[in-house]
């Protein structure tokens, strides 16, 4: 029996929801993490607020944290219907995963390994928990980087991020594998950006804390 983390991009969480099944039917634990970045964006829009950025990442005020909290609450529901009746919706803040305040950013948490009670719990008893990105504090927490925390503290086998795209694309191709010091070169360099930088980054610490990371078919090792 395997540990798997299963992470959702928010374009994908509800289709891709159903990849849990091939693994329980497998006799594996599984916990999903889940984002709601398109849905957090089209809400912030929607209600006028403005958002500020720092280096790249966004300011998260109360007001936005608001936003956060209701489209995670949202997405959470619609992956726990996706899963079935073993799915349990969890808000990482309310079960204490851990994060570290990022100055300059308002509530915004770089997450740290964790293993929640509520967590090891439904693992045990053969549910799957489907865990939304925020830390204790409450602090907002990119999903991937979350998803590779819990990952590494529940001592998972296995993170796989489903996401819109096959996987990492180095020289116009998708890699079949790339190492964690070859990741960090090409990130350092600038190669890649939008989205898949979260993820590679979260990979490559899941890889370096002894998970099997993958990005789409791209497998990321230490």
């Amino acid at each position: 029996m395997a540990r798997v983390v299963l992470k959702l991009g928010g374009r994908v969480a509800t289709a891709a929801a159903a990849q849990a099944h091939s693994w329980l039917e497998a006799g594996d634990q599984v916990a999903v993490v889940h984002g709601a970045g398109p849905q957090i964006t089209a809400e912030l829009e929607a209600r006028g607020i403005e958002v500020t950025f720092v280096a790249g990442r966004r300011v998260t005020t109360p007001e936005v944290l608001d936003v956060v909290r209701a489209s995670m609450r949202s997405v959470n529901a619609d992956v726990c219907a996706a899963v079935g009746p073993l799915a349990i919706g969890l808000m990482g803040d309310e079960i204490g995963l851990q994060a570290v305040a990022v100055p300059g950013l308002g509530l915004v948490g770089d997450p740290l390994p964790s293993a929640p009670a509520a967590v090891l719990e439904a693992l045990e008893h053969g549910r799957v928990p489907v865990i939304a990105p925020l830390a204790a504090g409450p602090l907002n927490v990119n999903a991937d980087e979350a998803a590779a925390a819990l990952a590494v503290g529940l001592g998972a086998d296995r993170i796989a991020f489903v996401s819109d795209v096959p996987g990492v694309i180095v020289d116009d191709r998708v890699a079949d594998v790339l190492g964690a010091d070859d990741a960090d070169r090409m990130l350092g360099a600038g190669v890649f950006e939008g989205g898949i930088v979260p993820k590679l980054v979260a990979a490559v610490r899941a890889a370096r804390g002894g998970v099997h990371a993958e990005i789409g078919v791209t497998r990321v090792i230490a």
